[in-house]
C-alpha cells in the first residue's frame, strides 16, 4: 500500500504538482478570454439575470431551475478548500498566493462558461428520463472520441470519493471532535444517514436541499469573516498592499518566516485556485446540464458567476480573515503532524540571517543549500530533549518548547529516540510545542481574533460542516450522472450505496491514499477537458453569436408586441 502511495505521488508530481500545469490551466482560460471577448466582464450582469430567471421561457427541457444548477454546482466548489485551502496556499506562498487564485478564478469564470456551454449543448436524456451531460458527451457526441470519454466518466467516479466525500467527511468528524468532543463515528453515522436521505432522492432533491443549503451557509460565513476583518481595520489596507506587491517581488514572510519564491507563490495559488472554483476540470458542467434551457450559452452565463462566489468573494474573505489578523505569521502551541516535522542536523536560528538563508533554501527545494537531515539518537528526559544538535522544524518554522510523549500528551517519555533521514522511528511517540499552524486550524484561529471571539471558532466548524457535507451532495450527482454514461441509470443506485458507505468509513479512517488517487484523478478530467474545449473553439465562438443574434431579435419581437 505504501508503494502504492508513493506511485501516486510521484505521478502527481509530474501532472498536478508539476511546474507545467498551472501554465496550461491559465493558459486556455487566457486564451477564450481574448478569443471571446472577456465574456466575464461583458456577461456578467447578463447573467444575473439568467439566474433570477428573469430570462426563462415555459416549458424548457431539464431537471432544475437555473438558481438550482448554480447552488448545486456551487456545493461542490464552495467547500473545505475556502476554510482550509486557502489558508494552506497562504501559509505556503504568502498573501501573494491569493493574487494567483484570483487570476485563476478571473479566467476561470470564461474556462468555465466555455466548459458548462459545450456540455449543456451536448446533453442527452437518459432512460429514466432525466438529464445528463458534461464533457464526457461532447467528448462522445461532437468529437467521436469515446475512450477520451469514458477515461475522463472514471476519473470523474474516482474523484467523486477522492475530492467530494471521504476527505469531506474526515475533516468534518475531526472539527466536530476538536470542537465540540463529539465521536467521530458518531459522526459520520448521523451525517451518512442524512446524505443517503438527500441522495437517493436524485436531483430534484438535492437542488432544492443545496438551494438552501448554500445561501445559509455562505452567508453565515461572510458575517463571521467581516467580524473579523473589520474587528481588524486597519491592516485591511496592508494586507490588500501585500497581496499585490508579493505577488511580483516574492515574499519575505511566506512560507513560515523563511519566505517563498515568485514561482512557488504562483504554483500554490494557481493550484489551489482549481482545487476551489474547478474551472476547467469539467465537474461543474455536469450540474449545470440539468438546468431547464434551450439554450445552453444561457446556463454557461450562470456558470460564470460560480468562480466570482467562490473565490473571488468566499476566498478573498477567508484570506483577509487570515492577512488581517496576523496569525499566518505567529506560532501556537501544537501537536506535529509527521509529514508537516522534520529533524535537521545542527542548531539553526531565527535570528540569525545565514540560518534563515540555507533554510529558504532547503524549504522551497532550492539546491544551493548545505541543510542536512539528522540522522543518529536523541535522549529525552520528562519529555525534554537533553541533547542539542539538532533542529525540529514543523510547518516551516523552528519548533520551541517541544515536548515528546508516548500515545497521550501526559505521559511525558523519557528515554532515547532513533531519527533517521530526519524522521523519528518511533511511531507512539507524540510531538508538541509551538509552531505555525496551516490550514483549517489557521483559519480557526483567525476567526477568534474578532468581533465574536473565541465563539468565531465555531462559525468555521459549522462553516466547515456545511460546506464540506454540501460538497459530498454535489459530487455524489457528479459521480451517478459518470456512472450513468459508463453503464447505464441502474449502475446508479449501487453507486449510492457504496457512496454513503465510504463517507460512513471515512469518517474514521486515514484517507491519505484516496487524497493521493484523487490528485491524479483531478488532471485526468482536467487535461482532456481543456483538450476538448479547445479543439472545439470555433463551435463555441459560433454558438455564442447565435445566441446573441436570436436574443436580439427575441428582445425586438418583444417590443414591437
Amino acid at each position: 500500500m505504501e508503494s502504492f502511495n508513493q506511485f501516486l505521488l510521484s505521478l502527481d508530481g509530474l501532472l498536478g504538482s508539476a511546474a507545467w500545469f498551472p501554465y496550461v490551466l491559465l493558459g486556455v482560460g487566457l486564451f477564450f478570454t481574448l478569443y471571446l471577448g472577456f465574456p466575464q466582464i461583458r456577461y456578467f450582469k447578463h447573467a444575473w439575470l439568467v439566474v433570477t430567471g428573469k430570462l426563462d421561457r415555459k416549458g424548457a427541457p431539464g431537471d432544475t431551475t437555473h438558481f438550482q444548477a448554480l447552488t448545486t454546482a456551487l456545493s461542490g466548489t464552495v467547500g473545505t478548500g475556502n476554510i482550509g485551502g486557502v489558508a494552506f496556499a497562504i501559509f505556503l506562498g504568502g498573501p501573494a498566493a491569493l493574487f494567483w487564485m484570483w487570476a485563476t478564478a478571473f479566467l476561470g469564470m470564461t474556462t468555465k462558461f466555455v466548459e458548462v456551454t459545450l456540455s449543456h449543448k451536448y446533453r442527452v436524456k437518459t432512460e429514466d428520463g432525466t438529464m445528463a451531460g458534461g464533457p464526457m458527451y461532447y467528448m462522445d457526441r461532437r468529437l467521436n472520441m469515446k475512450w477520451l470519454a469514458v477515461a475522463f466518466a472514471i476519473a470523474t467516479v474516482i474523484s467523486s470519493f477522492g475530492t467530494g466525500n471521504l476527505p469531506q467527511i474526515n475533516n468534518i468528524a475531526q472539527g466536530m471532535q476538536a470542537t465540540f468532543g463529539l465521536e467521530p463515528m458518531l459522526t459520520g453515522g448521523v451525517l451518512a444517514v442524512l446524505l443517503a436521505l438527500v441522495i437517493l432522492g436524485g436531483i430534484h432533491r438535492i437542488a432544492k436541499v443545496t438551494s438552501r443549503i448554500v445561501p445559509f451557509m455562505s452567508v453565515l460565513y461572510v458575517i463571521g469573516a467581516l467580524a473579523v476583518i473589520f474587528y481588524n481595520y486597519e491592516n485591511i489596507g496592508p494586507a490588500f498592499a501585500s497581496v499585490i506587491s508579493d505577488a511580483f517581488t516574492g515574499s519575505a514572510a511566506a512560507g513560515g518566516f523563511l519566505g517563498a519564491t515568485i514561482a512557488y507563490a504562483f504554483n500554490r495559488g494557481v493550484n489551489r485556485g482549481l482545487f476551489s472554483n474547478e474551472a476547467g476540470q469539467g465537474s461543474a458542467p455536469i450540474a449545470h446540464a440539468a438546468a431547464k434551457a434551450d439554450e445552453p450559452v444561457s446556463e454557461g452565463m450562470v456558470s460564470i458567476l460560480e468562480p466570482f462566489i467562490d473565490t473571488i468573494i468566499i476566498c478573498t474573505l477567508t484570506g483577509l480573515v487570515i492577512l488581517s489578523s496576523g496569525v499566518w505569521k505567529e506560532k501556537f502551541d501544537n501537536e506535529f503532524e509527521r509529514a508537516d516535522m522534520v529533524i535537521l542536523a545542527g542548531q539553526y536560528s531565527e535570528q540569525n540571517d545565514e540560518d534563515r538563508h540555507q533554510l529558504f533554501l532547503y524549504l522551497n527545494n532550492e539546491k544551493a543549500h548545505s541543510v542536512e537531515t539528522f540522522n543518529g539518537k536523541i535522549e529525552v528526559v520528562s519529555g525534554k530533549a537533553v541533547s542539542r544538535n539538532f533542529t525540529i522544524i514543523n510547518s516551516r518554522s523552528i519548533a520551541e518548547d517541544v515536548l515528546f510523549s508516548v500515545d497521550a500528551k501526559e505521559d511525558l517519555f523519557t528515554g532515547t529516540l532513533n531519527v533517521k533521514d530526519g524522521r523519528l522511528l518511533k511511531d507512539n511517540i507524540l510531538v508538541s510545542g509551538k509552531s505555525l499552524v496551516h490550514s483549517a486550524q489557521l483559519t480557526t484561529l483567525a476567526f477568534t481574533r474578532g468581533f465574536f471571539g473565541e465563539y468565531g471558532k465555531y462559525i468555521v466548524s459549522i462553516g466547515l460542516l456545511l460546506f464540506a457535507f454540501s460538497t459530498a451532495i454535489a459530487w455524489s450527482y457528479y459521480g451517478d450522472r459518470a456512472m450513468t454514461y459508463l453503464l447505464g441509470p441502474r449502475s446508479v443506485m449501487p453507486y449510492r450505496v457504496f457512496y454513503v458507505a465510504g463517507f460512513f468509513w471515512a469518517s474514521f479512517s486515514d484517507t491519505t491514499l484516496v487524497w493521493n488517487l484523487a490528485a491524479v484523478a483531478i488532471v485526468v478530467m482536467t487535461l482532456p477537458n481543456l483538450f476538448g474545449i479547445m479543439v472545439l473553439h470555433k463551435e463555441m465562438k459560433q454558438t455564442v453569436n447565435e445566441y446573441w443574434r436570436d436574443f436580439k431579435d427575441k428582445q425586438a419581437n418583444k417590443d414591437q408586441a
